[in-house]
């Protein structure tokens, strides 16, 4: 008997493989930019979002270039995806956001409408994506603006928060935070990148992320 217990497999619920390590990885950068913007580590937290969207920029590219790959993996692997979506640029772009001075009533009702926008963007997507599961070629847009453009979109906003009034940032940010929310649940076009487009925009955030690093202090 004890031998028989000893040899029983310990199965665990999920997948571990390759295919979802970057997707793993990224949540986890978010989850330390969380607790570095809530103690006030503004430049460090917008980092670990730089960084997590980067990790989301690859991740599904990485994810198919394994072929073999069950039906239920690429179903795991979709749901996996919006999940950790919906933490890294969902709830980690709301803390930041409250920190810099997004916050008392309006600014908890454009963070709620944010994050509620997100949520429907992302579980429309899954409900789409299931049936593009048995589609052999990828398509070229998406419907809807990405939740993951918060990544970029932050980033350069604190850059041009260090050459304007406080006052006038907060109040971009709450306009920005609310234009991006309408743009997840709006049926429009958007491209997806290529893998040019995606190292042009990570040049970008590099080049925004090098330049608040180099400043004597954040101006947002």
């Amino acid at each position: 008997m004890e031998r028989k217990n000893r040899d029983k497999k310990v199965n665990l619920l999920g997948v571990y493989n390759y295919t979802v390590w970057l997707t793993y990885f990224g949540l986890f950068i978010s989850i330390l930019g969380i607790m570095e913007g809530l103690h006030g580590r503004k430049t460090k937290a917008i980092f670990c979002l730089a960084f997590s969207g980067l990790c989301d920029a690859f991740d599904g590219r990485i994810a198919r270039k394994k072929t073999d790959r069950t039906e239920d993996e690429k179903a795991f692997g979709i749901q996996i995806d919006s999940l950790c979506d919906i933490v890294c640029f969902g709830v980690f772009p709301s803390v930041i956001c409250f920190t810099l001075g997004v916050n008392g009533v309006a600014g908890m009702l454009v963070i709620a409408w944010y994050c509620i926008c997100g949520v429907i963007r992302l579980a429309q997507f899954n409900v789409t994506a299931q049936g593009r599961l048995r589609e052999t070629e990828e398509k070229p847009c998406y419907r809807g603006l990405p939740i993951t453009s918060a990544s970029v979109v932050l980033p350069v906003m604190c850059l041009v928060g260090t050459w304007i009034p406080a006052g006038i940032f907060v109040l971009l940010l709450h306009l920005i935070l609310a234009a991006m929310g309408l743009l997840f649940v709006i049926d429009l076009p958007f491209p997806k990148l290529t893998l040019k487009g995606l190292a042009f925009f990570a040049g970008i955030v590099v080049a925004v992320l090098f330049l608040l690093l180099a400043g004597e202090e954040w101006g947002c």
